[in-house]
């Protein structure tokens, strides 16, 4: 493991021992990491998305939709897509190549956790586009933190970094999204 995901172990200790929890500025680099790809690859089917559904009309044993009419092929090869994009230029910026690999997978499980996310939904008879508090705000950051925890482990400090920052920010952006007419609910 990259020194910088590892942080000071002895201090990791130390806080075990003495049950304190501070947050460590490679707490925020993982987070960064994570963040910018899977931000990317969550908000680009909003943009250009569209087209045939993933799940292709098809209903689940229990007779709902497996996914919805909002997940797409279009929108899920556009989000890896340009969620891969940020990576190279992440790994460009802070000068690490690893960030790359790291950066595609977190806009995968992203994507994944997104897709997840609208099957519960399904699931709890929820139509596309009707909200599912915390579940619609975290399911892709969640799924990025579960996809990249071999490559990157994110310390505690790291994931409440990103739940608790992810929270506000997917609110802004869909207030900001329907404002600007790109989303049809302000949700």
């Amino acid at each position: 493991m990259p020194s910088h995901f590892r942080g000071n172990q002895n201090l990791r200790a130390c806080r075990r021992e003495n049950h304190t929890f501070t947050f460590e500025f490679s707490d925020l680099l993982v987070a960064i990491y994570i963040a910018i790809p899977a931000y990317v690859a969550n908000s680009t089917p909003v943009l250009l998305g569209g087209g045939a559904p993933i799940d292709r009309g098809r209903d689940f044993f229990d007779g709902r939709r497996i996914l919805g009419t909002n997940k797409t092929v279009r929108g899920f090869a556009y989000g890896l897509l340009f969620g891969s994009i940020a990576a190279f230029a992440e790994a460009g910026l802070f000068a690490n190549r690893a960030l790359v690999l790291a950066g595609v997978v977190a806009s995968l499980g992203a994507l994944l956790g997104d897709l997840f996310g609208a099957f519960l939904k399904r699931r709890l008879n929820i139509s596309p586009g009707r909200p599912l508090p915390l579940v619609d705000q975290l399911d892709f950051i969640l799924g990025a933190l579960l996809l990249t925890s071999p490559l990157i482990p994110a310390t505690i400090g790291a994931a409440l970094i990103l739940v608790i920052a992810t929270v506000p920010i997917h609110l802004l952006s869909n207030a900001v999204a329907y404002a600007l007419g790109l989303k049809s609910r302000f949700w």
